[in-house]
């Protein structure tokens, strides 16, 4: 698999657009904006979810921090996450979670964190 660099920075902008964004773009807005302006977008993919009483969406993302700073903004992504109040559109963040973290210190800091994200549709 490639990954071509300006398709995810088409992903970026198009998550940081605001106006008339789908779910999956807010979300991804608002874990950039956790990561301080700081993170690199790696990967997102979004499969469907359901129970018997909810429905939903489960993301995965992957987001990257290179550098000093950076990596301290990942570090406080990490803090934070558990208990940020999402605010998106029709949806309700069931469940945030870290469940895994790459950390490199040579040949210069970096950090790769992945995100599971749960989102509820609210009926």
């Amino acid at each position: 698999m490639q990954f071509d660099p300006n398709q995810g920075q088409a992903m970026l902008v198009a998550a940081r657009h605001r106006t008339r964004r789908t779910p999956w773009m807010q979300l991804l807005s608002a874990l950039l904006d956790l990561g301080q302006g700081q993170a690199e977008l790696l990967r997102h993919a979004e499969r469907s979810w359901a129970s018997v009483t909810f429905s939903g969406t489960r993301h995965s993302v992957v987001l990257a921090f290179n550098g000093e700073e950076s990596v301290a903004a990942g570090e406080a992504l990490i803090d934070i996450l558990p208990d940020h109040e999402f605010t998106i559109a029709g949806q309700l963040v069931a469940d945030a979670a870290v469940v895994r973290v790459d950390h490199t210190a040579l040949p210069k800091p970096r950090l790769e964190v992945e995100l599971e994200v749960l989102m509820l549709d609210e009926v």
